[in-house]
């Protein structure tokens, strides 16, 4: 099993990739811990923003750019982290997703996650988040996580403020899902994305 986390923080270091890979790395272990294979990969938006403006542009993606996309559309769970800017996700967060077909996300198992300065901001998860992986018509993970500064650290249950235990059940739904989901075709060759976009055009 692929599990892939797209992380839209933009500095270095960034809370939000930090709470990507610990999303990933507890799904991980909750999958493992039920007797499956899993492999892991974390996509940093921050280092594609160019070959997504470029992509928005031209209607093709460069290399780096469509490979990303190739290991979304091809991982069995996804986990979408990304910081909240003016009360919603990222420019280059949705820009990124915005490039993704419609249809290639469907049925997919997704948690989303968001980091943000003050838990004012929290709410993002439901009126944006959740609303954006729906229209995709992924299976969104019922916990969303949000991790504000001063959520860093901190302990409690996983109903209240303990950010670890928060993740360790959004993680454990996220594997859960992904366990249950039938196993996706092995693809006859290995053609990339744009390689398959392009063979099922037609110019007659």
């Amino acid at each position: 099993m692929r599990i892939v986390a797209v992380s839209g923080g933009l500095s270095t270091p960034s809370s939000t990739r930090l709470l990507a890979d610990r999303l990933t790395e507890s799904a991980r272990d909750a999958l493992v811990a039920s007797g499956h294979e899993v492999e892991t990969e974390v996509i940093e938006l921050r280092g594609l923003a160019v070959a997504v403006a470029n992509n928005l542009v031209t209607g093709f993606p460069p290399p780096q750019l469509a490979t990303a996309i190739e290991a979304v559309t091809g991982a069995d769970g996804l986990i979408a982290v990304t910081p909240v800017f003016t009360a919603s996700y990222s420019g280059l967060f949705k820009s990124f997703f915005d490039l993704i077909d419609p249809d290639a996300l469907a049925g997919k198992p997704v948690l989303v996650a968001a980091t943000g300065g003050t838990a004012r901001h929290s709410l993002v998860l439901e009126h944006a988040l959740r609303p954006l992986f729906a229209y995709l018509r992924t299976t969104v993970a019922p916990t969303t996580v949000y991790a504000a500064s001063e959520d860093w650290g901190t302990g409690g249950d996983e109903y209240t403020t303990g950010l670890p235990s928060r993740i360790r059940r959004a993680a454990g739904e996220l594997a859960a899902l992904v366990a249950a989901r039938p196993a996706q075709e092995t693809p006859r060759d290995d053609a990339t994305a744009l390689e398959r976009q392009l063979s099922d055009l037609r110019f007659d």
